[in-house]
């Protein structure tokens, strides 16, 4: 049998030689030889005729190095397996290697010599470290726009004759014009909706009194705040980091006027927020808002405890890497073969994501981490549900149980939905283990937290 020898060459990076003698290989060799003879088609030969000799001589030395080199694979494999070697990737083969070494007329011993990168052993430990997990205040101030928002959302639309109020809907048609409102040659028109209030107060006065099919020039510098004007420079395709381009002149044609007539705070309006609730009276309509907004600060605020977890865990876990293999491994193992300064471009980014891999696989191991079917099922019965935005759904549902058997049969599907719930599963692992210190928060200060953290780690 196959006889391998190992030789450390660097830090978790060994050289294995595989050495096979013509036991290993001659009895298959000879095999398969007088297998293809019997299936050969010869022109002048009827199949199964052709001499041995002929065949020995044409396609002997071909068969030859497949069983020799599937002697020396077969080696390899047996003996990763049989040690029980963690490693990156797959072996490669040695530059020293050569095929030219095999001679069909002179079997003898042959070696051939392979280099692994090692995963790296290492220690996960949280127990000592500190985090503030925030809980974000929810006003009464929050819990007023969010009931405005929902008397808007859910108010009827009615088109009066002229704009008399900041919460008028335009339908307007921007064409650049200059000051005079000259529309500009070849200049096309944008179309788009826009509340009065997104103006800026003394751009608001011109509007009022204006009625369908009217028009002003403006320009969006004056017209607009900071925040709906970087939305609009985009609509518009105006380049931002040009000055003069901001200056350009718009004519704004109104298409249509409208008005969202808010609803009143009644029974009908409570159902409709929230159908799947009894809610009586308007307190208990602002609380249960009050708790909804909460829970979603309260979702916001898990997920940048984990986004924090996960640098903690991906800068803070003290492991090796072969690096080296790594980098010749990406050269010359993927499909597509890499130039030096590639990898060495990617091996930051690449070294990362060696590292969450293996830092999420050992978690997961260690901790008998895993999802059930049942847990999958009920995470793509949520994703239908998510499709229509919380609505009441009545009647038979033995539909919604079909769809997530076909969601289920779905390869691509179920290992999304797996990958999901399995990094929940680490991660709520994490939170469990690090000492948490709840600190009462701002939305304003928990925001520019976020802004700042995104900055930092993707900046």
């Amino acid at each position: 049998m196959p006889t391998v020898s190992r030789e450390n060459i660097s830090l978790l990076n060994d050289k294995l030689t595989v050495t096979v003698n013509r036991e290993d290989y001659l009895p298959s060799f000879e095999k398969q030889l007088k297998q293809f003879a019997k299936n050969a088609n010869i022109p002048g030969f009827r199949k199964g005729m052709v001499p041995a000799g002929m065949v020995r001589k044409m396609h002997g030395p071909a068969i030859f190095a497949d069983e020799v080199l599937r002697s020396i694979e077969k080696g390899l494999m047996d003996y990763l397996r049989e040690e029980k070697l963690d490693i990156f990737a797959q072996p490669l083969p040695s530059a020293e290697n050569s095929a030219d070494q095999l001679n069909m007329n002179e079997p003898g011993d042959y070696s051939f010599a392979f280099e692994i990168g090692l995963k790296p052993e290492f220690k996960i430990d949280l127990a000592s470290m500190k985090m503030d997990r925030y809980k974000i205040e929810v006003t009464d101030a929050m819990v007023e726009e969010e009931v405005d928002r929902l008397k808007q959302r859910l108010g009827k639309m009615s088109e009066p004759e002229t704009v008399t109020t900041e919460d008028n809907v335009l339908n307007v048609v921007f064409e650049e014009s200059d000051a005079a409102g000259a529309v500009a040659e070849g200049a096309g028109k944008k179309e788009n909706s826009l509340l009065v209030k997104y103006f800026t107060p003394t751009f608001r006065e011109k509007l009022m009194g204006l009625k369908k099919d009217d028009h002003v020039v403006l320009q969006l510098t004056t017209a607009f705040e900071e925040k709906e004007r970087e939305w609009l420079i985009k609509d518009l395709g105006i380049d931002a980091s040009d000055p003069a381009q901001l200056d350009k002149y718009f004519k704004m044609t109104i298409a249509k006027v409208g008005l969202v007539e808010k609803r009143e705070l009644n029974e009908d309006f409570f159902k409709e927020a929230f159908p799947n609730k009894e809610i009586k009276t308007e307190e208990e309509f602002r609380n249960t808002l009050k708790e909804e907004i909460a829970e979603q600060w309260n979702k916001q605020s898990t997920n940048y405890l984990h986004h924090e977890l996960y640098h903690k865990l991906l800068e803070g876990v003290q492991m090796d890497f072969p690096e080296q293999f790594l980098k010749r491994w990406m050269q010359t193992g993927g499909e597509q073969p890499k130039t030096t300064e590639q990898v060495e471009e990617e091996f930051p980014g690449f070294r990362n994501q060696l590292r969450w891999t293996l830092i999420s696989d050992k978690i997961v191991k260690d901790n008998n981490l895993d999802v059930s079917p049942d847990e999958l099922k009920d995470y793509m019965r949520q994703q239908i549900m998510g499709y229509f935005g919380g609505m009441s759904l009545d009647g038979n549902m033995s539909w919604m149980e079909s769809y997530v058997d076909r969601m289920m049969q779905d390869e691509q599907q179920l290992e999304t939905s797996y990958r999901r719930l399995i990094t929940e599963k680490i991660f709520q692992w994490a939170e469990s283990q690090v000492n948490t210190n709840e600190k009462s928060i701002s939305s304003e200060e928990f925001i520019k937290m976020q802004d700042k953290h995104n900055h930092e780690n993707h900046g």
